[in-house]
């Protein structure tokens, strides 16, 4: 991989955990790549990724693999609230309302490439590569709807739910769900996103945030139904989504409640 390592950024610390195991991906909703590098490198700002990527598909290498950049903020993944920690930030350089409002093919030729050094440098699941969205769905939106994880996903470098299903699976699964006391669509939305790995404590009396964690869900899987409702394509979606966690070979569900 070839990088520009002619910016650096002081912006990062120690890691507490060792192992890297998630990729985030960001967008810098700034005006342009050189507006991005002093800001990422300003100390004041205490701000920083490990990788940015421009317009043209250069790579900038701004922080040490093996420190902790701060990218993540306050977020939450399975558990885990020091994403930072366990994390490489890449951040490209768009902004929706600005000219540089695409992504590009070089930046996403680039975004492959470096995915691909990544994850087998690392061994990082694809499950395992993220929007800032997915990790904290109460404050961003990056890296956006128009974010084509699709690309990523030809490249077996995203997970997609496989939807190798028969209704009969839907039927079985809504089933479990009676059986195992989920009295409304709320609750089963709630723990489905909770399985995936999404925060849902500030959804239970908060329905503001309950659209807000939905939609962040379709930011990243439903890009061409972003409403923040739960609506047949995204229940159906998300059942699937929840089928491909929890069956096993023999189409039973193996999870404990």
């Amino acid at each position: 991989m070839k990088f520009i390592n002619k910016f650096k950024s002081l912006n990062f610390d120690t890691r507490v955990s060792s192992t890297i195991e998630y990729i985030i991906i960001h967008y810098t909703a700034l005006k342009n790549n050189e507006t991005a590098i002093s800001f990422l490198c300003n100390p004041k700002k205490k701000v920083s990724c490990h990788f940015l990527i421009s317009q043209n598909g250069d790579i900038y290498n701004l922080v040490n693999e093996k420190k902790r950049a701060w990218h993540a903020g306050l977020c939450y993944w399975k558990g885990k609230t020091d994403i930072n920690s366990s994390s490489l930030g890449i951040e490209l350089d768009y902004s929706l309302n600005k000219e540089n409002n695409n992504f590009t093919n070089k930046m996403m030729k680039s975004l492959v490439s470096l995915l691909k050094y990544l994850t087998k440098k690392y061994n990082i699941d694809i499950k395992n590569v993220l929007g800032h969205s997915d990790i904290a769905p109460y404050r961003k939106k990056d890296p956006g709807k128009n974010f084509p994880w699709d690309y990523l996903v030809k490249n077996k470098l995203a997970f997609f739910p496989n939807n190798n299903y028969q209704k009969i699976d839907l039927i079985r699964l809504d089933n479990w769900f009676k059986n195992n006391g989920f009295n409304s669509k709320k609750n089963i939305i709630i723990y489905i996103l909770n399985n995936i790995g999404y925060d849902t404590s500030k959804t239970i009396k908060n329905y503001n945030n309950y659209k807000k964690l939905v939609q962040a869900y379709q930011i990243h899987y439903l890009q061409f139904n972003v409403n923040g409702r739960v609506d047949k394509i995204t229940y159906n979606f998300l059942s699937i989504h929840f089928l491909n966690l929890v069956l096993n070979k023999n189409k039973k569900i193996i999870i404990d409640i």
